[in-house]
């Protein structure tokens, strides 16, 4: 089995755009807008969105929720935690070794958690 997708909510498409093309920069990724509501990011075997909710609510965080990208090396993880805080995201954990691999965690604008991890 393989994870087809994963999307978190946004309140400000363009604000949630600018942080994910500048913290996707250098992955290769394709940015796709199919609609004013969901941006994509894409890639071989890789796709991450952001949406403005289809039922008009509010986005929330998701207690609990959190994506996870294996970035393939500890100065990746250094390196993308740095830049999601210069984008204006929030350290939820600093970067080092954890039990088997060296990870780091953050919060986008919206509050959606991130973990990166070598």
């Amino acid at each position: 089995m393989q994870m087809n997708y994963f999307v978190v909510g946004t309140n400000d498409m363009v604000t949630a755009t600018h942080f994910y093309d500048q913290f996707f920069a250098q992955s290769g990724l394709e940015r796709v807008s199919p609609t004013d509501r969901m941006t994509y990011w894409l890639g071989p075997d890789f796709a991450f969105a952001a949406a403005i909710p289809f039922d008009e609510n509010p986005a929330t965080i998701g207690n609990g929720t959190m994506v996870g990208f294996s970035v393939g090396s500890d100065e990746e993880v250094e390196r993308l935690h740095s830049l999601a805080l210069e984008l204006g995201g929030t350290s939820e954990g600093e970067p080092k070794q954890r039990g088997p691999r060296f990870s780091a965690y953050v919060r986008d604008l919206d509050r959606n958690k991130i973990c990166l991890s070598a």
